[in-house]
Protein backbone atom coordinates (compact mmCIF):
# COMPACT_ATOMS: atom_id res chain seq x y z
CA UNK A 1 0.00 0.00 0.00
CA UNK A 2 1.40 3.58 -0.89
CA UNK A 3 -0.18 7.05 0.61
CA UNK A 4 -0.68 9.21 -2.97
CA UNK A 5 -1.16 12.82 -2.42
CA UNK A 6 -2.68 14.83 -4.61
CA UNK A 7 -2.43 18.59 -4.63
CA UNK A 8 -2.35 22.08 -6.18
CA UNK A 9 0.69 24.23 -5.68
CA UNK A 10 -1.90 26.88 -5.94
CA UNK A 11 -4.67 25.64 -4.07
CA UNK A 12 -4.96 27.56 -0.33
CA UNK A 13 -6.34 24.65 0.85
CA UNK A 14 -4.00 22.39 -0.42
CA UNK A 15 -1.47 24.70 2.41
CA UNK A 16 -3.87 24.20 4.46
CA UNK A 17 -3.30 20.71 4.48
CA UNK A 18 0.56 20.76 4.37
CA UNK A 19 0.40 20.09 8.02
CA UNK A 20 -1.78 16.92 8.26
CA UNK A 21 0.13 15.64 5.29
CA UNK A 22 3.95 15.69 6.68
CA UNK A 23 2.56 14.95 10.05
CA UNK A 24 0.61 11.65 8.67
CA UNK A 25 3.77 10.84 6.41
CA UNK A 26 6.04 11.52 9.78
CA UNK A 27 3.78 8.41 11.61
CA UNK A 28 3.70 6.53 8.78
CA UNK A 29 7.20 6.01 7.44
CA UNK A 30 6.35 2.21 6.32
CA UNK A 31 4.60 3.71 3.57
CA UNK A 32 6.21 4.86 0.60
CA UNK A 33 4.49 8.68 -1.09
CA UNK A 34 4.11 9.68 -4.21
CA UNK A 35 3.34 13.61 -4.54
CA UNK A 36 0.98 14.13 -7.68
CA UNK A 37 -0.18 17.70 -8.92
CA UNK A 38 -3.67 18.04 -9.95
CA UNK A 39 -3.57 20.97 -12.33
CA UNK A 40 -6.52 23.61 -10.77
CA UNK A 41 -5.69 26.59 -12.67
CA UNK A 42 -4.86 25.35 -16.34
CA UNK A 43 -6.39 26.03 -19.77
CA UNK A 44 -9.27 29.24 -19.40
CA UNK A 45 -9.10 28.83 -15.55
CA UNK A 46 -5.59 30.96 -15.59
CA UNK A 47 -7.09 34.47 -14.80
CA UNK A 48 -5.54 37.58 -12.90
CA UNK A 49 -6.58 36.56 -9.54
CA UNK A 50 -9.23 39.52 -9.19
CA UNK A 51 -11.31 37.15 -11.13
CA UNK A 52 -11.42 34.63 -7.64
CA UNK A 53 -13.47 37.25 -5.41
CA UNK A 54 -13.87 34.11 -2.84
CA UNK A 55 -10.66 34.00 -2.15
CA UNK A 56 -10.05 36.17 0.80
CA UNK A 57 -12.92 34.52 2.55
CA UNK A 58 -11.95 31.11 1.97
CA UNK A 59 -8.28 32.50 2.74
CA UNK A 60 -9.80 33.26 6.71
CA UNK A 61 -11.98 30.12 6.78
CA UNK A 62 -8.08 28.20 6.04
CA UNK A 63 -6.43 30.02 8.39
CA UNK A 64 -8.89 29.48 11.01
CA UNK A 65 -9.50 25.66 10.32
CA UNK A 66 -5.99 24.98 10.10
CA UNK A 67 -3.33 27.64 11.01
CA UNK A 68 -2.09 27.87 7.95
CA UNK A 69 -0.22 31.73 7.59
CA UNK A 70 -0.96 33.71 4.39
CA UNK A 71 2.05 36.35 4.53
CA UNK A 72 2.37 39.80 3.45
CA UNK A 73 3.86 39.02 0.43
CA UNK A 74 0.70 37.03 -1.13
CA UNK A 75 -1.43 39.67 0.96
CA UNK A 76 0.08 41.93 -1.66
CA UNK A 77 -0.44 39.92 -4.54
CA UNK A 78 -3.83 39.06 -3.92
CA UNK A 79 -4.99 43.10 -2.93
CA UNK A 80 -2.98 43.91 -6.25
CA UNK A 81 -5.00 41.24 -8.16
CA UNK A 82 -3.32 40.92 -11.65
CA UNK A 83 -1.29 37.74 -10.88
CA UNK A 84 -2.09 34.66 -12.81
CA UNK A 85 -2.37 31.40 -11.33
CA UNK A 86 -0.50 29.01 -14.00
CA UNK A 87 -0.97 25.11 -11.97
CA UNK A 88 0.82 23.76 -15.47
CA UNK A 89 4.15 25.96 -14.72
CA UNK A 90 3.79 24.69 -10.67
CA UNK A 91 3.13 21.06 -11.70
CA UNK A 92 6.41 21.39 -13.55
CA UNK A 93 8.40 22.77 -10.91
CA UNK A 94 6.79 20.01 -8.25
CA UNK A 95 7.96 17.92 -11.16
CA UNK A 96 11.57 19.30 -11.55
CA UNK A 97 11.86 19.03 -7.21
CA UNK A 98 10.60 15.29 -7.64
CA UNK A 99 12.97 14.50 -10.10
CA UNK A 100 16.28 16.15 -8.22
CA UNK A 101 15.44 14.82 -4.63
CA UNK A 102 12.72 12.03 -5.14
CA UNK A 103 13.14 11.27 -1.19
CA UNK A 104 12.05 14.51 -0.04
CA UNK A 105 9.16 15.71 -2.48
CA UNK A 106 6.52 16.10 0.21
CA UNK A 107 9.02 18.49 2.04
CA UNK A 108 9.48 20.63 -1.14
CA UNK A 109 5.88 20.59 -2.37
CA UNK A 110 4.89 22.17 0.71
CA UNK A 111 8.14 24.65 0.48
CA UNK A 112 6.48 25.55 -2.62
CA UNK A 113 3.55 26.66 -1.28
CA UNK A 114 5.14 28.44 1.38
CA UNK A 115 6.87 30.85 -1.10
CA UNK A 116 3.74 31.32 -2.84
CA UNK A 117 1.18 31.40 0.16
CA UNK A 118 3.73 33.20 2.83
CA UNK A 119 6.18 35.29 0.76
CA UNK A 120 4.30 35.91 -2.36
CA UNK A 121 6.61 34.38 -5.20
CA UNK A 122 5.62 33.76 -8.34
CA UNK A 123 5.26 30.01 -9.14
CA UNK A 124 6.43 30.48 -12.61
CA UNK A 125 9.23 32.42 -12.35
CA UNK A 126 12.54 30.00 -12.21
CA UNK A 127 14.08 32.57 -9.77
CA UNK A 128 11.46 30.86 -7.09
CA UNK A 129 12.87 27.56 -7.42
CA UNK A 130 16.51 28.61 -7.51
CA UNK A 131 15.93 29.91 -3.95
CA UNK A 132 13.81 27.01 -2.96
CA UNK A 133 16.34 25.21 -4.10
CA UNK A 134 19.39 26.29 -2.25
CA UNK A 135 17.70 27.14 1.08
CA UNK A 136 17.10 22.99 1.27
CA UNK A 137 20.72 22.34 -0.02
CA UNK A 138 19.90 21.05 -3.64
CA UNK A 139 21.64 22.64 -7.02
CA UNK A 140 19.87 25.55 -7.79
CA UNK A 141 21.59 25.35 -11.68
CA UNK A 142 19.70 21.57 -11.54
CA UNK A 143 15.88 22.48 -10.31
CA UNK A 144 16.09 25.78 -12.79
CA UNK A 145 17.44 23.14 -15.50
CA UNK A 146 14.97 20.27 -14.50
CA UNK A 147 12.26 22.98 -14.59
CA UNK A 148 13.08 24.27 -17.65
CA UNK A 149 13.34 20.76 -19.86
CA UNK A 150 10.56 19.42 -21.92
CA UNK A 151 10.37 16.59 -19.18
CA UNK A 152 9.40 18.78 -16.87
CA UNK A 153 6.29 19.37 -18.93
CA UNK A 154 5.17 16.14 -20.13
CA UNK A 155 5.97 15.10 -16.12
CA UNK A 156 3.21 17.79 -15.12
CA UNK A 157 0.45 16.64 -17.69
CA UNK A 158 1.26 12.77 -16.38
CA UNK A 159 0.33 14.09 -13.16
CA UNK A 160 -2.90 15.96 -14.30
CA UNK A 161 -3.62 12.40 -16.27
CA UNK A 162 -2.86 10.42 -12.84
CA UNK A 163 -5.21 12.90 -11.21
CA UNK A 164 -7.95 11.96 -12.97
CA UNK A 165 -7.61 8.67 -13.38
CA UNK A 166 -7.75 8.44 -9.75
CA UNK A 167 -11.00 10.06 -9.62
CA UNK A 168 -9.87 12.70 -7.88
CA UNK A 169 -11.97 16.02 -8.16
CA UNK A 170 -10.56 18.04 -5.85
CA UNK A 171 -7.46 19.36 -3.95
CA UNK A 172 -6.20 18.35 -1.87
CA UNK A 173 -6.82 14.81 -1.82
CA UNK A 174 -4.91 11.83 0.49
CA UNK A 175 -5.65 8.44 -0.67
CA UNK A 176 -4.46 4.93 0.31
CA UNK A 177 -3.70 2.88 -3.21
CA UNK A 178 -3.67 -0.86 -2.55
CA UNK A 179 -2.94 -2.09 -6.27
CA UNK A 180 -6.74 -1.55 -7.85
CA UNK A 181 -8.29 -1.13 -4.93
CA UNK A 182 -8.16 3.52 -4.03
CA UNK A 183 -9.83 4.63 -0.77
CA UNK A 184 -10.07 8.26 0.28
CA UNK A 185 -8.11 9.21 3.22
CA UNK A 186 -8.91 12.78 3.32
CA UNK A 187 -10.49 15.55 1.33
CA UNK A 188 -10.37 19.40 1.48
CA UNK A 189 -9.40 18.90 5.16
CA UNK A 190 -8.68 16.34 7.72
CA UNK A 191 -6.61 16.24 11.26
CA UNK A 192 -3.55 13.58 11.32
CA UNK A 193 -5.68 12.03 13.86
CA UNK A 194 -8.48 11.58 11.71
CA UNK A 195 -6.75 9.88 8.53
CA UNK A 196 -4.91 7.40 10.85
CA UNK A 197 -8.18 6.42 12.38
CA UNK A 198 -9.24 5.98 8.22
CA UNK A 199 -5.75 4.02 8.05
CA UNK A 200 -6.33 2.06 10.80
CA UNK A 201 -9.81 0.82 9.77
CA UNK A 202 -8.86 0.04 6.03
CA UNK A 203 -5.68 -1.87 7.26
CA UNK A 204 -7.86 -3.95 9.40
CA UNK A 205 -10.51 -4.01 6.40
CA UNK A 206 -7.30 -5.73 4.59
CA UNK A 207 -6.40 -7.82 7.19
Amino acid sequence: MQLVYVFDAYCGWSHGFSGTVRETVSRHRELPVEVVSGGLFTGERRVPMSAFGHVRGANDQIAELTGAEFGEGYRRLLAEGSFVMDSEAAARGVAALRRTAPDRVLELATALQRAYYVDGQSLSDPATYRRLAEASGLDGDAVVAAFASPEARAAAEADFHRAAALGVTGFPTLLAVDGERVTVLARGHATADEVDRRLAALSADLH
